[in-house]
């Protein structure tokens, strides 16, 4: 069975991305073609990167690298939940993303961002990180944005339309998460 990480891109105490990443794993709860688990970057408590070589060796040393690393290599493709901070990415989902390299290959990946534009811009610049990790990024995408898609920007009510979104977004990554898998098996 295809197997699909939730990831929650944000480690902020008080952070919309645990509601979000709930309301994508329940939806996706709902089908059949695939698994789906919540990965939160908070249960790995990575440092700044602290490995001495880089991530595309392999050569992993840490014990905190290692988890994150089998974590990430257990999945077949992924969701990343991340809000948007300054225009771009969280610096704990950058890090995080950077501690590894081939665990990322030649699997999919779909984006439920949130943000006063929806956490567009951050999604823009994970889309040039992932294809540098060889990974495949789906087209669709859920936007959402705190001034509609939350009460007092932090209670999560999405408009209905979002789930229809988040439905094409999931159709799309389990689709190409099965299309790569002869990749992987190389």
């Amino acid at each position: 069975m295809t197997k699909i990480g939730i990831i929650i891109g944000s480690t902020r105490p008080g952070r919309n991305g645990e509601a979000v990443a709930r309301w994508v794993h329940d939806v996706a709860s709902e089908r059949t073609d695939a698994q789906f688990e919540i990965v939160d970057l908070h249960d790995y408590k990575l440092p700044m990167l602290d490995e001495a070589y880089p991530a595309s060796f392999g050569n992993y040393t840490e014990p905190h690298t290692k988890a994150w690393a089998e974590k990430i290599d257990s999945l077949d493709g992924f969701i990343i939940v991340t809000p948007e901070y300054n225009r771009s990415v969280p610096g704990a989902l950058k890090n995080a993303i950077d501690f590894i390299y081939g665990e990322w290959n030649n699997k999919a990946v779909g984006f439920v961002s949130y943000g006063g534009v929806g956490g567009t811009r951050a999604v823009e610049h994970l889309r040039g990180i992932a294809g540098e990790l060889q990974m495949a990024d789906v087209r669709a995408q859920v936007a959402l944005s705190l001034f509609t898609d939350f009460e007092q920007f932090s209670i999560f009510k999405p408009a209905d339309i979002q789930r229809d979104t988040l439905v094409t977004t999931l159709d799309q990554v389990v689709a190409w998460s099965k299309a790569l898998a002869p990749l992987r098996a190389k």
